[in-house]
This record gives C-alpha cells, structure tokens and sequence, in this order.
C-alpha cells in the first residue's frame, strides 16, 4: 500500500504539531506506521490523500450514525450556513435541539449545549459537586469521561484507593478528590461508599464501557450504582458522549432502565460536527447560570452549523426500524469478524452493542478491564495493519470501539468478512 503523502504530511506534522496529532491515538503509536491522512469520505467508505480506499469503522469515534457526507446532513449545513455561521445570540435551533433531546431522553428535563463532550463532562462534575456541596468523585478504571483534570487519574493499588494522576500536570491534590473503582463490580462501589459515601458528590460511569473497546455492563451493574447513589445521596451521571441515541433512540438508559441524574451528551448530536450536551433533573439543572450559581459558558455553544447537522441526523435515526436495521448490519460485521477468526484458529470474542463493536483475541468474554489488558495485542496490532492493507480502516488501537453507519451495504459487509479472513490467513 502506498502511503508516500500520508508520510509527507505526517513528517512535517511533527515538526509544528505535538506528535503530528491533534488527539494522540490517531498518531499510530500503539499500532506503528503511518498514520492514514484521510482526504474524502461517502458513505462507508473515505479515500486517504494517497488515493487508497478504504471501509470505515472508525467514523469519526461515533457522530457519523448516517456515513460519511449524508445528503440529509449536507443540505442542512449548506442552509444554515448561507444564514450564518454563529451569532453569540440564541437561536432557534437551539431550542429545537434541547426538545428533541429531551422528547427522546425524558429523564433530561432541562439540558445545556456545549462544544464536546469534554466540557459536557466537566461541566456536568461541577454541577454535581455545587448541587451535593461534596467534593469527591466516583470513577471507574478504564472509563475515559475526556481531558478534564479530574477524570485523568488512575487506581492506585486497587480499588479503594484515591486515585491518582494519570498525566502531568494533574495536580496531586485535585487527583486525591476522585476516587476510582473496578467496572462492572458494584462491590467494589460499595466499599468506597461505604466510607467515604458522605463526601461523594457522583458517580460517573460509561453505562457501556467504550474506551477499553467495547464491554457490555454485566446484569444488575447499573442498577446497582443507582441504588447505591441513592443511598448515600450522590448524583449518578452516565456518559452517554458515545452511546447517546447511537445505540438506542433513547440512548443506553433506554435499553437498561436505569434513571440516571445527569446525562453527558455528544458525538450524535452534532452529526459530524463539534457538539456536546449535558442535561438530567430540573432541580440540578436549574443551579446552572444564568438561572442558577454554578457558573459555565461557552462563546460557540449551539452553534447554528452544528446544532443543524445534529437536528438533521437525529431526524434520520427517527426513521421507523432505524436502529433495528443498524442493530442488524453490526451484527453481521461481527459474525463475519468471529466466523473468520475461528476458521484460522483464533480465539475472538467479540463485544457489540447495537452499531458499536470490538473484536479481542482472547478464550474467554471479556466483561472487566484486566480481561481486556490480558487479550493478544500484538496479534491484534499485525491484523490492524493486513486490514488496512486489504482497504478496512480501523481505531489504531485494540482498545477502541468500532462505529458502524445506515451507509454500511451489503458489498461493504462483505468486504469487512474476505478481508478479515485473509488478513487472519496472513498473521496466523
């Protein structure tokens, strides 16, 4: 495969950008090689500046539910753009956008727009700590909530500790405020409520964990954190920045049932665009300013461009057995992904909920984060590049979910299932 611009651009880069990236896992280094330099996409497919084409799983995270370049999509950027491109005024559209949200997700009364899922997730944690007057946080290991300081820690020798800082420049005292358990064990939550449940103003959590793949909360999890917050009087927060209404017109709290107190919002709702949302219960929500005194803001928040890409896309999803088809296409990727890995003697289990999926090379259902960490990488890091290889674009990392679109065919399903059973043919 010739990358020879992709390697151009990618060597000066590293020059005027930190790593050549402007977010670290598209610099390839858990993967090795050049990162591809995407020029064009439509549909399930993107073409990188050396010409070669590819089938996208990447989609950009999560926002592209419709493929790339959806005329639906397009026409409603094109339209708000010839009006203006942003005001630092309210518009209509935000309105809009905060109905629908809340039509689709009823357990959010009241939501703010804002510009990525990070700022969601900050925003949605200084909330909760004004509204509980408590200090501490409740994360769990392996769930990524963005950059904010307080989400950038780790456990420390195990579950009941404080965490601490994951990155330089996380100070070690903002670090001590969060603690960090084990997902998918409520007891293990239970503990640090236990003793520190007095001064827990949330517990975050990923409701499907996305960022260690693709891990599936096991039966009674959530419920259990819902139960436990309640409790000790904590906030739940779910980050649905990824499986906001990509997995469910509702979002995963449709599928699970569980009625969490804030919502952190993203990816979907902007269609493609920069866009992040939190919202849940108008008794908290009401503490935000201008209404309230917890103070946030944002100069872009709802901007006109985004919150009509977002409005165009969520129409689409509303489309009647839209989610069953999609539910159905990353089904069939995932049987072709499995069937291929057992034909050459791989053991593979594959993680899927709804259009969101992840392969590991393991004996065993991965269901916790040290399961995750056991699987073959090094395997999976030369199937990644015979993939590439053979036209399929991957996460370049083993520990990234999969995206799956509306635009992903027949001949693109296809194309996924020969590819994977000559790239196991080559690496085995």
């Amino acid at each position: 495969m010739n990358l020879e611009r992709s390697e151009q651009i990618f060597a000066e880069a590293q020059t005027l950008i930190p790593g050549g990236v402007n977010s670290p896992v598209r610099a390839y280094k858990s993967v090795g090689g050049t990162p591809v330099h995407i020029a064009r996409g439509a549909g399930a497919r993107c073409w990188d500046v050396d010409g070669n084409e590819y089938v996208d799983l990447v989609l950009s995270y999560g926002p592209l539910i419709l493929g790339h370049c959806d005329p639906r999509v397009i026409a409603a950027i094109e339209r708000t753009a010839r009006t203006g491109t942003c005001f630092g005024a309210p518009t209509e559209g935000e309105l809009v956008m905060a109905r629908t949200i809340c039509e689709r997700m009823p357990w959010i009364e009241m939501v703010r727009l804002v510009n990525s899922g990070t700022e969601a997730t900050m925003s949605a944690l200084r909330l909760a700590r004004a509204f509980t007057g408590r200090e501490l946080v409740l994360k769990f290991d392996g769930n990524y909530h963005g950059h904010g300081d307080s989400f950038l820690v780790k456990a420390g020798s195990g579950a009941l500790t404080h965490g601490a800082p994951d990155s330089p420049g996380v100070t070690k005292a903002l670090a001590a405020l969060t603690l960090v358990a084990d997902w998918n064990d409520v007891e293990s939550v239970e503990r640090l409520l236990r003793e520190h449940g007095a001064n827990v103003a949330c517990v975050i959590v990923e409701p499907v964990a996305g960022n260690v793949g693709l891990i599936q909360p096991k039966d009674g999890f959530l419920a259990g954190l819902r139960r436990l917050c309640d409790a000790h009087g904590a906030l739940l927060i779910f980050d649905e920045v990824m499986t906001g209404f990509r997995v469910a017109r509702g979002g995963y709290a449709e599928i699970c049932g569980v009625r969490p107190d804030l919502v952190a919002l993203g990816k979907v709702i902007g269609g493609g665009l920069p866009i992040g949302a939190y919202g849940g219960r108008r008794d908290v929500m009401s503490r935000v300013s201008p209404s309230g005194d917890v103070y946030q803001a944002g100069t872009l928040s709802g901007n006109p461009l985004a919150v009509a890409a977002g409005l165009a896309t969520l129409a689409a999803t509303d489309e009647p057995g839209f989610y069953t088809r999609l539910d159905a296409t990353a089904a069939r990727i995932g049987d072709g992904i499995a069937r291929a890995a057992a034909k050459h003697g791989v053991p593979c289990h594959v993680g899927r909920q709804g259009s969101m999926l992840c392969p590991y090379f393991s004996r065993v259902p991965v269901h916790t984060l040290s399961v995750a960490m056991a699987t073959n990488r090094e395997l999976w890091t030369r199937w990644f590049h015979a993939m590439k290889e053979r036209g399929v674009l991957l996460p370049p990392s083993p520990f990234e979910a999969w995206f799956v679109s509306s635009a992903h065919d027949d001949r693109a399903i296809e194309h996924v299932a020969a590819a994977a059973d000559a790239s196991f043919a080559a690496v085995v």
